[in-house]
């Protein structure tokens, strides 16, 4: 008998271009995951609009997100990817957990304590259940691992305590033995490898964002190469000589030596090596050129994709078929076990 590949679920929001940091920190590790592990992959619209969105661009920036999917190297022959919004056991099932996720648990989420300072008397309760959304996310497909950096930790830890504690602890059935049999598998943090945290470009101590409001402090995977270049020339660096790793006075070195590493495809000592006693004027160019040719071959299949929007709706509805199917189980399962009437007739 074939051993069952793990199941890896995440998703990126459709706001705001995806740039190097989605790419270098996220995207390219879900690439290699393909090979290894059941991977479900979609863009998660319905977490767009936690926050103040434009709605005559939800859906083009939805294309777009899927479509950088597809052009950064995920293949629909072997990860299922689709659209959140478009699977409605995600919005069910986030229901049914709110009805049993204690209030407090969602009020020390630090990032709703960051985001609603930012926004005051308009904080959404939707920005509050963000994190319960999540959960949804990743309970629907039984997912074993989910790919997390730091900022995203707090959630999953969420997500596991309210599958152990709330759904399995109160629903789950005994098996023959007496023992609690789960309801919802309990999912596993995948922490990424090198990469994980791509830095802002001008300060190199906070992390790059969508949500920045200076457009220079990140480059976007569709960014044209005269861009690249003037936002690169433009990148903070300090008056030290030569560029290193490690050193915690210098984060913007530190980080574009760790971007042209990463995007030229060399080890961190040659990276290392090659630039030690390199001023930032020689520097910034190789950076920017490499930067460039990077992108470009990725830059190229988004074009073509986006020439063909009969093929990316295609690949979208395909996804949500194969998505809707593992999640609508999950669903029934829940909802079976939190004692609703089960529908009957043709078509139930």
């Amino acid at each position: 008998m074939t051993t069952p590949r793990p199941r890896v679920l995440s998703g990126v929001q459709p706001t705001g271009a995806l740039h190097l940091g989605n790419w270098l920190g996220a995207i390219r590790n879900w690439v290699e995951l393909q090979d290894s592990h059941d991977t479900f992959f979609c863009v998660v619209d319905l977490h767009a609009i936690t926050v103040p969105h434009d709605p005559a661009r939800l859906a083009e920036d939805t294309l777009t997100t899927a479509a950088l999917y597809l052009a950064c190297g995920i293949d629909p022959q072997r990860s299922t990817v689709f659209v959140q919004s478009q699977v409605s056991a995600h919005s069910e099932l986030c229901w049914l957990l709110n009805c049993v996720t204690p209030l407090n648990w969602l009020e020390r989420m630090i990032q709703f304590k960051e985001k609603a300072l930012k926004q005051g008397a308009d904080v959404s309760t939707g920005l509050l259940d963000y994190p319960v959304l999540m959960a949804a996310d990743i309970l629907l497909y039984d997912a074993d691992l989910v790919p997390v950096g730091e900022d995203q930790k707090q959630h999953l830890e969420l997500a596991r305590d309210i599958a152990q504690q709330r759904i399995n602890a109160r629903f789950g059935s005994n098996g023959a033995d007496g023992e609690r049999l789960p309801l919802l598998k309990v999912p596993e943090p995948l922490i990424l490898r090198e990469g994980a945290r791509v830095m802002s470009l001008t300060d190199g101590s906070s992390k790059m964002s969508k949500s920045d409001p200076n457009e220079g402090s990140r480059i976007t995977l569709l960014d044209p190469p005269d861009l690249i270049t003037k936002k690169i020339k433009r990148a903070k660096t300090d008056p030290v000589m030569g560029l290193e790793f490690g050193n915690p006075e210098r984060p913007e070195a530190d980080n574009l030596l760790s971007l042209y590493a990463l995007l030229s495809g060399r080890s961190r000592e040659s990276a290392a090596s090659e630039c030690a006693s390199m001023g930032w004027g020689a520097f910034k160019p190789l950076l920017a050129e490499a930067t460039v040719e990077a992108l470009r071959p990725m830059q190229q299949s988004y074009a073509d994709l986006r020439h063909d929007p009969a093929t990316l709706l295609a690949v979208l509805a395909e996804g949500r078929e194969r998505a809707r199917m593992v999640a609508d189980e999950t669903l029934q399962r829940v909802r079976q076990a939190l004692g609703f009437l089960q529908p009957s007739g043709p078509d139930a």
